[in-house]
């Protein structure tokens, strides 16, 4: 094939990619966008609380190995302008249009060995992009704990002083350290102090050099810093979800924490996504546990997002399809879609 040919290939590739993601019927509406999700004939607010940008070089390259797996064609013919364009901000708030999600939050992660760096700056600097919609979680180093406490922990404080930086990110299995060492539990006391949420990965994980033991995925192994921290908000993403093996993990753990504990909430992102459920019900089976538990005003939506073009508006779609299956009323599904974000995050409810 010519070069020729080949550039032009690569130009259809990616043409076909925004078609795919929703940015192509936002443009040819004239960029106008209807924010919101119809349900029972009313236009819900949506916020996504899990988005993760960055950039494609910050990423291990086997996880960007990983990550181009899962483009589908034609994406896959070209995985590094794809996931820059994705990962960008302009990328998320096109996904976002496109789902008619009117706010989310963009994730700092410092996790060099797994899934790759996102500083607490590019996330600032991300964020002024559009600071009505886009808000933040602060993150920092934990590899190099033992010589750099005091100083992370101070850059951490520093990060959450930002205009717009409303919470603490942390990934365990991701980023290494067990979730029962006290010696990291200054980051909850911070959390406390500053009034801002922590929002933790639990259950396993599929990316490559991940930490898979209980002590670093079980939610039972966070009991400890949620008892002696109560003035600190513990969010439990992917609600203990099993990625390894493809099933609901510690779902239940996740719950009883929930019930035992009025500072822990539950967030389902990526709950049964379609890479990670081959059977589609884990996600309905899992809003219909938290319903019959009676945890609805703790359940906070996330999509994990943006992954892949489309990926955003699809988990959106998926959710709301578990809810309703599971009979949640309209005003359940508003608390889910964004009334309990408002309200754990002290930032004003907002109606399209």
């Amino acid at each position: 094939m010519s070069q020729q040919k080949r550039e032009r290939s690569v130009w259809i590739a990616y043409v076909s990619a925004l078609i795919i993601s929703g940015a192509w019927s936002a443009w040819s509406c004239g960029g106008k966008v209807e924010l919101g999700a119809e349900v029972q004939g009313q236009r819900l607010d949506v916020v996504d609380m899990h988005l993760h940008p960055g950039e494609w070089d910050n990423i291990p390259p086997s996880t960007q190995t990983f990550l181009s797996s899962r483009f589908p064609w034609p994406l896959s013919l070209m995985s590094r302008q794809v996931g820059e364009s994705t990962l960008s901000a302009e990328g998320i708030l096109s996904q976002m249009d496109a789902a008619g999600v009117r706010a989310a939050i963009l994730f700092a992660v410092y996790a060099p060995r797994t899934v790759g760096i996102t500083t607490n700056e590019y996330v600032i600097q991300e964020m002024r992009k559009s600071p009505q919609r886009l808000y933040g979680l602060a993150s920092l180093r934990v590899d190099r704990w033992k010589t750099e406490r005091e100083t992370q922990l101070k850059a951490l404080e520093a990060a959450l002083k930002e205009p717009g930086m409303i919470g603490i990110k942390l990934a365990h299995a991701h980023m290494h350290f067990r979730m029962d060492d006290p010696q990291y539990y200054g980051i909850y006391e911070i959390a406390a102090r500053f009034e801002k949420p922590v929002y933790l990965h639990t259950g396993t994980s599929p990316f490559p050099g991940t930490s898979q033991e209980p002590a670093y995925t079980h939610p039972a192994y966070l009991e400890d810093a949620i008892k002696k921290h109560p003035k600190a908000i513990f969010i439990l993403g992917h609600l203990g979800y099993d990625f390894v093996n493809t099933k609901t993990g510690a779902l239940d753990e996740c719950i009883r924490l929930a019930k035992a504990y009025p500072n822990v909430y539950l967030e389902p992102s990526a709950f049964g996504s379609a890479g990670s459920d081959p059977t589609g019900a884990n996600l309905p089976d899992a809003m219909k546990k938290m319903r019959d538990a009676g945890v609805v005003d703790r359940i906070i939506y996330g999509s994990d997002g943006p992954q892949s073009p489309g990926f955003v508006r699809n988990y959106l779609q998926r959710t709301l399809k578990a809810m309703q299956t599971n009979n949640y009323t309209l005003e359940e599904i508003r608390q889910v879609l964004s009334e309990n974000f408002a309200r754990v995050f002290k930032l004003p409810a907002s109606q399209p």
